[in-house]
Order: structure tokens, then sequence, then C-alpha cells
């Protein structure tokens, strides 16, 4: 009987792993990708990078300063919408990159909209 048990057991296992893992789904869009649809999002989230970026430090068209231009294709601390969303949340040792928490007044969520607003706005990448 043990036999019997061990042998349906590995004969499941076995089929389990020729299945190829996780089952496919399609992707959801990210955080960011659903704001940058959204034109209220993305302008709140201009609003927001004026009022908290640029109105400081970084610019909306390259040219001299001393603080990163963030509508090209070359990120410094990481270009993933995370990386930048870590970034902006913990700041960067050693700079003049605070770290903002989630002291945004809608929270993370006005981060993410920040976000879009650069992905909507980035220069074509080659």
């Amino acid at each position: 009987m043990k036999f019997l048990r061990l042998s349906v057991i590995v004969i499941i296992l076995g089929l389990l792993a020729s299945c190829g893992g996780e089952p496919q789904t399609p992707a959801e869009p990210t955080i960011v990708e659903g704001f940058m649809a959204d034109p209220e999002a993305v302008g709140r989230g201009r609003a927001l990078f004026a009022g908290s970026c640029s109105g400081y430090c970084h610019r909306t068209q390259p040219g001299e300063s001393d603080a990163l231009f963030l509508f090209d294709c070359e990120w410094k601390n990481g270009g993933s919408d995370q990386e930048i969303f870590d970034t902006v949340t913990n700041g960067v040792p050693n700079t003049r990159m605070v770290g903002f928490g989630s002291n945004f007044p809608e929270g993370d969520d006005d981060l993410w909209k920040i976000i879009a607003y650069l992905r909507s706005n980035q220069q074509a990448c080659s």
C-alpha cells in the first residue's frame, strides 16, 4: 500500500513539473503605466514635480545644473520605476538629494504620478 501511495505522489509531482511552472497570465499594467494613461494623474505629477523637484533642483530642460536632468535615458541611480521610487523615497547618500519618504500629500500615489509624468515626457531612447 505504501508503494502505491508513493507511486501516485511521484506521478503527480512529475505531472506538475512537466507543466512548465506557473500558469501564464497576461502582464498587468504597472502602477506607472496606469497613471500614464490618466491625463489628470500625469497633470498632478507635473504640478508636484514643479513644486517639489524642478522648483529647487531638477530642470525640465537640459542645461547647467548640479542636479540630474530626469527626462533623458541616463539614470545614475537606477532607471526602473521602482528604483526611481526608492531613490526619491530614501534619497542619495552624500548628495543633496534628500529622501522625501511618503511626505507627498497623497503619499506613494503622488510619487508614482511624478514618475508617470517623467516617463510621459522622457526623450526617446536609442
